[in-house]
C-alpha cells in the first residue's frame, strides 16, 4: 500500500511551531546540554573562565538552531555565533585536542533532538506526519551541526597554526605532558627546554583581565622575567603562554634554597589589569607539577565569575586558598553551607560586609581586639561593637557554630564574594 505524500506546508508549519515554542526554552536546553557536556568532557573543570566561555558559546548554538527552526532560516545565510568561535579559538590556544570539540558539538546536537521528540511526541500526530517531522527537524538539526563543526574547526585550525609560531609554544607542548598523567620524559623536557628539574620550583599563573589582547602575551612574558630577575632566581625562568592572556611560569631556584612565596608577591609589580597566582616551592619533577597545581587552584579562586576583582596577587599559602578551592568546585552545597553558618552575617549588605571584614581580620590575627584595631585603623572599642554584633547576627536564630566553621566561612566570602552571599530581599 502506498502511503499518500503529506503536504510539505503541514510539516513545515508543524517545526516552525516547534521552534518557536522552544523559544521559552533556551536557557533550560542550554543548561540541560551544559550539564551533559560537561559530565562527559571534563577538561573546562578547572578553568571557570573557559567553562564560562563554553556555557556561552552553548546556549550562542542553542539560541542559532531556535532561530532556524522557528523562521525556517536556510544554514547557509548563517554567521557562526561569537562565542562559540571565541570558544573554539581559546580551546586551540590552551592545546586541548580538537575531538573535544567535535565531541561536545555531536552531544549537543543528541540533546537537542531528544528536545525535539518530546516536543512531537506531546501533540499525538498521526504516525505518517510525524515521522515526516522527525525526519525534517533531523534533517536541520544535523545541518546546522556539520556546519558548526566545520566552522568552529576551521578557527581552531587557523588559532593552531597562528600558535605554533608564537613565543613559547614549544615549551607549552612540552610542559603539557610533563604535568599530565603521562609517563613524564624529564631528559626530552630539559634538551628541549633547557629548563634543570632537579632543583626547587616555584611556580606561578599571570593573566591580564583588561587592555589589548594582542599586547597581553609579551607584557606578562616580560612580567614573568622581571619577576625572576627581582627574585634572583638560579636561572632563567620557564615561561609558557596558555592563551593570549594567559602564561604559566616557573621560577628555579637552586636545590637547598629556602624560597618564600611572598617574595614574589613582593617583587610583583603588575602592570594595570594583571594579575598573579603563586603555589608553594617544590623540589624536583614532583615539586615542580605540585607547585603549578597549587598556582592553579589559586587561579581558579581568583577567576570563579563574580568573585571580588581585589585580589591582584593571589597565593596558595593565602589562609583559606586551599579549601576554598576545594570547596569552590561545587558552589551551590557551600553556598548552602555558608548561609548556615553565618546566618545574617552572610547578607550581601554594606553592614554584613563591614561586620565580616572586621571578624574575619579577629580571627586573622588570633583573636586580638589591640591588633585588629591596628590593622584596620579603628579604635578598640568600635572593634569590640562590631564583633560582638557579628556574633550576635551568627546566632541569631539560636545556633552555635564552631569557632572554625564560622572561620572557615568569612574566609569564603572574602574570596567568592556574591557567588555565596545572600541576595537582598
Amino acid at each position: 500500500m502506498t502511503v499518500p505524500a503529506l503536504p510539505p506546508s503541514e510539516v513545515a508549519a508543524l517545526v516552525l511551531e516547534i521552534g518557536a515554542g522552544l523559544r521559552a526554552r533556551d536557557v533550560e536546553i542550554a543548561e540541560t546540554m551544559t550539564r551533559r557536556i560537561t559530565h562527559e568532557i571534563t577538561h573546562t573543570r578547572g578553568d571557570p573562565r573557559l567553562a564560562a566561555l563554553r556555557a556561552a558559546s552553548i546556549h550562542a548554538n542553542v539560541v542559532t538552531m531556535i532561530e532556524i527552526l522557528a523562521n525556517d532560516i536556510p544554514v547557509g545565510h548563517l554567521q557562526p555565533p561569537m562565542a562559540a568561535v571565541e570558544y573554539a579559538r581559546r580551546v586551540a590556544q590552551r592545546g586541548i585536542p580538537s575531538n573535544f570539540l567535535v565531541r561536545s558539538y555531536h552531544m549537543g546536537q543528541n540533546v537537542m533532538m531528544r528536545i525535539c521528540y518530546g516536543e512531537i511526541g506531546q501533540r499525538n500526530l498521526p504516525p505518517a506526519l510525524g515521522l515526516a517531522v522527525v525526519e525534517r527537524l533531523t534533517e536541520i538539526v544535523y545541518s546546522y551541526a556539520d556546519w558548526i563543526i566545520l566552522s568552529v574547526l576551521e578557527t581552531y585550525e587557523a588559532e593552531r597554526a597562528r600558535s605554533v609560531n608564537a613565543r613559547g609554544t614549544v615549551h607549552a607542548a612540552t610542559v603539557h605532558p610533563l604535568l599530565s598523567a603521562t609517563p613524564p620524559d624529564p631528559i626530552g623536557f630539559e634538551i628541549e627546554t633547557g629548563y634543570t628539574l632537579e632543583r626547587t620550583h616555584l611556580a606561578a599563573i599571570l593573566w591580564c583581565t583588561d587592555g589589548d589582547e594582542a599586547d597581553a602575551p609579551e607584557l606578562l612574558d616580560s612580567g614573568a622575567r622581571a619577576l625572576a630577575a627581582a627574585l634572583n632566581t638560579d636561572g632563567p625562568p620557564l615561561v609558557t603562554a596558555i592563551d593570549r592572556r594567559t602564561v604559566w611560569a616557573w621560577f628555579p631556584h637552586a636545590p637547598q634554597t629556602a624560597v618564600d612565596p611572598r617574595e614574589l608577591r613582593s617583587a610583583a609589580d603588575l602592570p594595570q589589569g594583571a594579575r598573579l597566582a603563586i603555589g608553594l616551592p617544590g623540589r624536583g619533577l614532583e615539586g615542580f607539577r605540585r607547585s603549578h597545581q597549587q598556582a592553579a587552584a589559586a587561579y581558579f579562586v581568583a577567576t570563579v565569575p563574580g568573585t571580588p576583582a581585589d585580589h591582584r596577587a593571589i597565593g596558595f599559602a593565602d589562609p583559606g586558598v586551599a579549601v576554598v578551592s576545594l570547596l569552590a568546585k561545587d558552589l551551590d552545597s557551600t553556598r548552602a553551607w555558608v548561609r548556615e553558618v553565618l546566618g545574617a552575617l552572610a547578607d550581601d549588605t554594606d553592614q554584613a560586609a563591614t561586620l565580616r571584614d572586621t571578624l574575619n581580620t579577629f580571627y586573622e590575627i588570633g583573636e586580638s581586639h589591640v591588633h585588629t584595631a591596628q590593622r584596620m585603623t579603628l579604635h578598640r572599642n568600635t572593634v569590640k561593637y562590631r564583633i560582638t554584633k557579628a556574633l550576635a547576627a551568627i546566632r541569631a536564630d539560636g545556633t552555635a557554630p564552631e569557632k572554625l566553621d564560622i572561620a572557615l566561612a568569612l574566609r569564603i566570602c572574602h574570596f567568592l564574594g556574591t557567588n555565596v552571599l545572600r541576595p537582598p530581599s
